[in-house]
């Protein structure tokens, strides 16, 4: 009777491990087929080619690299604010506060993530942006600067959180050891607590730059829907995952090219993680093989 109900719930556990992979695989083969689909009638050289992306103008251009220039760039802009702002509170709630405001800071902080995205899209729409075209002359009422510095604010408590909770698990020891060598509090944290925990570090970094790439209700309120291929934070931009939304709204017939662009642009969108997680995997294993 007890081998019996082991193995029932061994059976349990595997079925709900299965279905994250199955989930998954079922992902992958609608993004595949959908985006086979859009490359019998699109060349690759017109997708990797082009300047411009208009498949929805009666002169079509499928150049996905104004879509993917608008998303990095607000990317790179919500990390910049993100990574110093994030990493530095981790910091000070791991190596300098105390226990008791340990505990409040860091679920006051990880409020930020409980706020609905569409009201950071609004914020940065009707506050952010009007209070930057004050200091910076010829930004535009819709921006990448604006939604990336409120973005970069909403995934701070993903970088914070993890990195303390990384920063936190280093064992004492080595700081001990550090200061015994006659290290300073600042060289310990930042040459011994620092590399200890970079595991955890560079996890909530590619989870933080995920966020960013995936997030939808900021850019698609206050970036614009203009693809545009530049690095100008100043003028509109179309993120890819703003046009999946643009197309998904029921305009446009399913199986028909324009359809099938939301499907090559997801594609897109699952290739760039791959590759941020598989450079991250590399970034580990030479950090462990040198340390």
């Amino acid at each position: 009777m007890q081998a019996w109900r082991e193995r029932l719930v061994e059976a349990g556990l595997v079925s709900c491990g299965l279905i994250s992979v199955v989930t998954t695989a079922g992902i992958i083969l609608v993004l595949a087929f959908e985006t086979y689909g859009f490359f019998q009638e699109v060349s690759i050289g017109q997708f990797l080619g082009d300047s411009e992306w208009t498949p929805l103008f009666a002169e079509k251009h499928f150049g996905i690299w104004p879509l993917v220039a608008g998303t990095l760039l607000i990317s790179v802009i919500a990390m910049s604010v993100a990574l110093p702002l994030g990493l530095l509170a981790a910091i000070y709630m791991s190596e300098f506060a105390g226990e008791r405001l340990r505990r409040v800071l860091k679920p006051a902080l990880e409020l930020l993530a409980g706020i609905p995205t569409i009201v950071y899209g609004f914020f940065a729409l009707v506050f952010v942006t009007p209070f930057l075209q004050k200091i910076i002359p010829g930004l535009a009422g819709f921006n990448s600067l604006g939604p990336g510095i409120v973005m970069g604010i909403m995934i701070i408590p993903m970088i914070s959180s993890l990195s303390e909770d990384a920063l936190y698990s280093v064992p004492r020891s080595l700081r001990e050891g550090s200061y015994a060598l006659g290290a300073g509090r600042l060289p310990t944290i930042f040459r011994v607590v620092l590399p200890s925990a970079f595991s955890g570090i560079g996890a909530s970094m590619i989870l933080a730059i995920s966020r960013a790439i995936g997030e939808t209700m900021i850019v698609a309120i206050a970036a614009g829907q203009q693809p545009r291929l530049t690095g100008d934070p100043r003028v509109p931009v179309q993120t890819m995952t703003s046009y999946i939304v643009q197309v998904s709204m029921g305009d446009t017939p399913a199986g028909t090219l324009e359809y099938r662009t939301i499907f090559v642009v997801g594609s897109t969108l699952f290739f760039m993680t791959f590759c941020m997680n598989l450079a991250s995997f590399r970034l580990r294993k030479r950090f462990r093989l040198a340390s």
